[in-house]
């Protein structure tokens, strides 16, 4: 029945063909696509939580973050120390709260822990001050966390203690109302990537946490890396031959339109390993000044762009005089998601 308010009907949506249609429920769903090598991944430093200054605070802007990470399928977080040399922690106790002793690994801890599948949290990621208001956060919900009404070919999964079968063996939990049986001997509490069989979904393989993403084309989640410094972001990757294109975000950058004209995007979408780099409040020109390294190499101030194959702005003309990184970023990954869409 259609609502009476304020005099009007309101009617209820209905498609192209004149059937209703239901808006209540989300209608993504996750399809197989070919597999992909390539890989997007951003940085961003631990002053991101600098202007916070409760609890609260911190775990909301870390928990856009996460949503940016998780909807626009990044593979790949680097969290780096932008802080001056001199005030960077020290002797940090790894039991107790970090969020205003040491940003960047509060920020790492909370970002692993909403990338675990909630069903495995109890058993991987232990009681921890840190984590006091995670629980309040909402789900990421990508392919990785598994969902009553979907079934794909791969499952994260939490080893258990009991034994396949009398031959040796783990059961594995995936989330599902029956454990997982694989032939392998792994030791409880063990977080691995299962590949179930297509003749019985409850027996399956350990795979490479990297093939739901290389052979079967989903979206698997993101890693999170923590570096001490912005040029650690580039020194210590873990892909082989490094980031074959880099994005360095400011707002004395180009604009993304004249960066990236659209004859342009062909030339670039060839690219195996994505990185795109965002600054805290004071830029990433002030993370290059408290990099020691980057330094000595004489790159500093109006320098920083050359650490980057492109130095763009994501949003000229702001009304505010400033925006937050986690703003930054979704706003960013609007603009540049055109290097990456549609490739498979």
């Amino acid at each position: 029945m259609a609502y009476n308010y304020g005099g009007q009907t309101k009617k209820r949506k209905v498609s192209e063909y004149g059937d209703y249609v239901d808006t209540s429920k989300p209608t993504a769903f996750f399809q197989p696509t070919e597999g992909r090598s390539w890989t997007v991944s951003i940085a961003v430093p631990g002053s991101i939580i600098a202007l916070c200054k409760r609890d609260d605070q911190r775990t909301t802007v870390i928990n856009h973050l996460a949503r940016a990470l998780a909807v626009f399928a990044v593979d790949e977080v680097v969290i780096f120390d932008d802080s001056e040399p001199h005030q960077r922690p020290r002797n940090v106790d790894p039991n107790a709260y970090m969020g205003d002793m040491d940003p960047c690994g509060y920020v790492e801890h909370l970002l692993n822990y909403l990338e675990v599948p909630p069903f495995m949290r109890r058993a991987l990621m232990p009681i921890h001050p840190n984590l006091r208001g995670a629980g309040l956060l909402p789900s990421l919900d990508m392919p990785s966390h598994p969902h009553p009404s979907e079934w794909l070919p791969y499952r994260e999964g939490v080893t258990t203690s009991q034994s396949a079968s009398a031959q040796g063996g783990t059961m594995v939990d995936v989330g599902g109302k029956s454990y997982v049986a694989i032939e392998d001997d792994i030791p409880p509490n063990t977080r691995i990537t299962v590949q179930l069989d297509e003749q019985d979904e409850f027996r399956g393989a350990p795979v490479h946490p990297d093939a739901p993403r290389t052979e079967g084309g989903y979206y698997w989640g993101y890693s999170v890396r923590k570096c001490s410094s912005l040029a650690a972001v580039f020194e210590q990757c873990g892909f082989e031959g490094g980031y074959d294109l880099s994005i360095g975000t400011s707002e004395r950058g180009t604009p993304i339109p004249n960066a990236f004209p659209e004859k342009k995007i062909k030339d670039l979408s060839g690219f195996q390993h994505l990185l795109i780099v965002f600054g805290g409040p004071r830029g990433i020109e002030h993370a290059a000044e408290c990099d020691p390294a980057l330094q000595e190499m004489g790159v500093i101030r109006g320098r920083t762009k050359e650490l980057f194959d492109h130095w763009i702005n994501i949003l000229p003309g702001q009304g505010s005089r400033t925006i937050r990184t986690d703003e930054a970023i979704f706003i960013g990954l609007t603009g540049l998601r055109r290097l990456w869409e549609g490739r498979s």
